[in-house]
C-alpha cells in the first residue's frame, strides 16, 4: 500500500484490500507494527485477558449482592440475562465488524489488525485475546456502559456479560491450542474449524452457536 509520507508506518500493512481467501498458516506469527514496543504489547498470555474479566464478573456479583442491589434470585436471572446478551453481541462483532469487507485501503488494515491476522495465522497462541492494557479499557469501559445503562441491575448483567467473554476467551484458546476431545465438546472444535478453513462467511458462533441456528449461518454440513 503506497503511502505519501516519507517516514516508515507504525502499523505494518495489510497484505491486500480484497476479501481474498487466506491460507492459514500453521507456525509462526505476523508482525503488526513496526514499533518493537507495540509489536510486544500485541501478544499476551491467554490466562490474562480470562483472569481479568473472571475477576471482573466475580467481583460485580458479590458487590452487588452484599450491597443489596439485587436479591439471589434476581441475581442468577440477571447473570443469564447477561451471559445471553454476550452471546449475541459475540456474534455481531464477529459477523460485521471482524469481517467488514476490505473494500478500502483502510478497511484492509483495520480488518487485518484486528481478524484478519488470526485467519493468517490461527495456531499464534499469543494473539487469541486482547492485550492486558486494552483488556483493562474494555472491563472498566463496560462497567460504566452498564451502570449508566442499567443502574442497580447493571451488577447482575454485568456479571453474566464479562463471564461470557471470559468464556469465549477460554474457548477460543482451547479450540485452537488443543485436539477436539471425544465427546459432546467436540462440537466447538468442529463448528470453528468449518470457519476457519471451510466457508468463513458462516458459523461465527465461538462460544455458543446459538445465534448461528437463529440467524442462519450455521455451516453446511457436507
Amino acid at each position: 500500500m503506497q503511502s505519501v509520507s516519507t517516514e516508515e508506518p507504525d502499523v505494518a500493512p495489510a497484505p491486500t484490500t480484497e476479501a481474498a481467501p487466506v491460507r492459514p498458516k500453521h507456525k509462526g506469527s505476523a508482525q503488526l507494527f513496526k514499533n518493537p514496543v507495540l509489536e510486544r504489547l500485541s501478544h499476551t498470555h491467554i490466562a490474562l485477558p480470562v483472569s481479568i474479566f473472571a475477576a471482573t464478573g466475580i467481583i460485580s456479583m458479590y458487590y452487588g449482592l452484599t450491597h443489596g442491589f439485587m436479591s439471589a434470585l434476581g441475581a442468577i436471572g440477571l447473570f443469564l440475562l447477561g451471559l445471553l446478551a454476550f452471546t449475541f453481541v459475540e456474534y455481531v462483532v464477529h459477523r460485521y465488524v471482524y469481517h467488514i469487507p476490505a473494500t478500502t485501503p483502510g478497511r484492509a488494515k483495520f480488518q487485518y489488525t484486528m481478524h484478519g491476522v488470526h485467519h493468517e495465522y490461527p495456531k499464534d497462541k499469543t494473539r487469541l485475546a486482547m492485550p492486558p492494557i486494552i483488556t483493562v479499557f474494555v472491563a472498566s469501559l463496560l462497567f460504566f456502559i452498564f451502570r449508566f445503562s442499567f443502574g442497580s441491575y447493571a451488577f447482575g448483567l454485568l456479571s453474566g456479560f464479562t463471564f461470557g467473554y471470559a468464556m469465549y476467551l477460554f474457548v477460543h484458546y482451547a479450540i485452537h491450542a488443543y485436539s477436539p476431545p471425544k465427546n459432546f465438546l467436540k462440537v466447538w472444535w468442529t463448528h470453528h474449524s468449518q470457519h476457519h478453513y471451510r466457508q468463513d462467511e458462516v458459523a461465527f458462533g465461538v462460544s455458543s452457536t446459538l445465534w448461528d441456528h437463529i440467524i442462519g449461518t450455521m455451516p453446511n454440513k457436507k
